[in-house]
């Protein structure tokens, strides 16, 4: 049976990572609207206790005024202990008497210092109803200390913290996971152009000695395929092997290269399959690593083959988008994709096919856009009427270049 621990460990976080976002998102709004809740509670009892305050002011300026007493403990004690709620005095005229904890601006005059007078009356009247000291006909007019407006406001700025420091925390583990899957990717695919190495040498070995043995004339033909299939493996081994490391990347004529691609497709996909290709011009170059941006094309006509269970038409068009992109679009007449998976098709194990890995997509994007500085993506897609992936590269070596300085590509 399994435990809670390991149902949680179960979740696969990167093909649900939208999900994560937002778990992070509501957990960190929780925490920050119970700080608001909490705040509040403690806004509105230190209000209740300013409110006490200048009620008791009230009380001690009106018995004060009306009575003729020794006074010292309760000018001492009471009025001139407010330190901090700033009030103002005015008679039945409105002329302001006495005030405290009233900000002036730094060497303001007379007709400054009243008309900040003027402007805070006119904030404490929207605040709190003025207190009337009948007997002496003053009415006393307060707002919040600056204690209790500054914490009125700090839970929303300490919600908005919290919400940063949760999209923050999102964005690093998001770059932790990716940085660990470049590194899984590199030292995948170097180890299995090493493994391979040591095959593919001694195939070839055996090759040539059949082509020098008594044996050559009888399976001809038979020795040429197995050298074809060994041919094919170096192309794989290599591939492999550049996705390992920084590849070569240069001006390639993007027509021939795609030309030669499909040539090798056809004879090894469905005959029920067209494959076209259309270019503005056969003369377009693009900055590539021309046994990577193949496989590209490779993988995205043998996905498209899938799609239309090998019976349809393929269209490639070739283009120039600007002085800086060229562009390739392979439309297939397949089953189509879903909007919403637009994007999920490009994580590493989204499939649509039982016996699928969910890497091919995946390998595409990497070398499309980590490797070749360019884009890949869904242009459109309809369910039931096929799909149109969209690749950009970049046509000339001067806006490649950028890219030499990150460290992304090599020359």
């Amino acid at each position: 049976m399994k435990t809670r621990f390991q149902d949680l460990t179960s979740i696969d976080f990167y093909q649900n990572k939208k999900q994560v976002k937002w778990l992070v998102f509501l957990v960190s709004f929780l925490i920050g609207s119970g700080s608001i809740w909490y705040t509040n509670i403690l806004v509105a009892e230190l209000r209740d206790r300013e409110s006490r305050q200048i009620q008791l002011l009230s009380a001690a300026l009106e018995y004060a005024a009306t009575t003729t007493e020794n006074l010292t403990f309760i000018n001492q004690e009471i009025i001139q202990q407010n330190y901090s709620i700033p009030i103002i005095m005015v008679d039945s005229e409105g002329n302001p008497l006495e005030f405290r904890n009233i900000k002036f601006r730094k060497n303001a005059s007379e007709e400054d210092s009243l008309r900040t007078l003027e402007k805070e009356l006119l904030e404490m009247q929207d605040e709190y109803e003025p207190i009337h000291l009948q007997e002496a006909d003053i009415r006393v007019f307060y707002r919040n200390s600056e204690l209790l407006t500054n914490l009125r406001y700090y839970p929303y700025i300490q919600l908005a913290v919290i919400l940063l420091f949760g999209a923050l925390a999102y964005a690093l583990f998001n770059q932790s996971k990716i940085a660990e899957q470049n590194r899984v990717w590199a030292g995948l695919t170097k180890e299995t152009a090493h493994q391979l190495g040591t095959p593919i040498a001694s195939l070839m070995a055996w090759i040539d000695y059949l082509r020098n043995s008594p044996v050559w004339e009888e399976n001809k033909e038979i020795i040429q395929e197995m050298d074809k299939d060994v041919v094919k493996l170096r192309m794989v081994t290599e591939r492999f092997s550049s996705i390992g490391s920084k590849p070569v990347i240069q001006a390639e004529n993007l027509y021939e290269v795609i030309e030669e691609t499909i040539t090798y497709l056809r004879p090894r996909i469905s005959t029920k399959v067209e494959l076209i290709i259309n270019a503005d011009s056969k003369d377009l170059d693009a900055m590539m690593n021309k046994p990577l941006f193949e496989w590209v094309v490779e993988n995205i006509c043998k996905n498209a083959v899938d799609a239309m269970k090998g019976k349809g038409r393929i269209t490639i068009d070739v283009m120039q988008d600007s002085d800086k992109f060229v562009i390739v679009d392979i439309t297939d007449t397949g089953k189509g994709i879903e909007k919403r998976n637009f994007k999920k098709v490009f994580n590493p194990g989204f499939s649509t096919r039982q016996r699928g890995w969910g890497l091919g997509l995946t390998l595409a994007k990497r070398i499309v856009e980590g490797y070749h500085g360019g884009k890949i993506f869904v242009k459109q897609s309809e369910v039931g009427k096929g799909t149109t992936f969209r690749i950009m590269l970049l046509g000339n070596l001067e806006d490649a270049s950028q890219f030499v300085t990150e460290g992304i590509l090599e020359y």
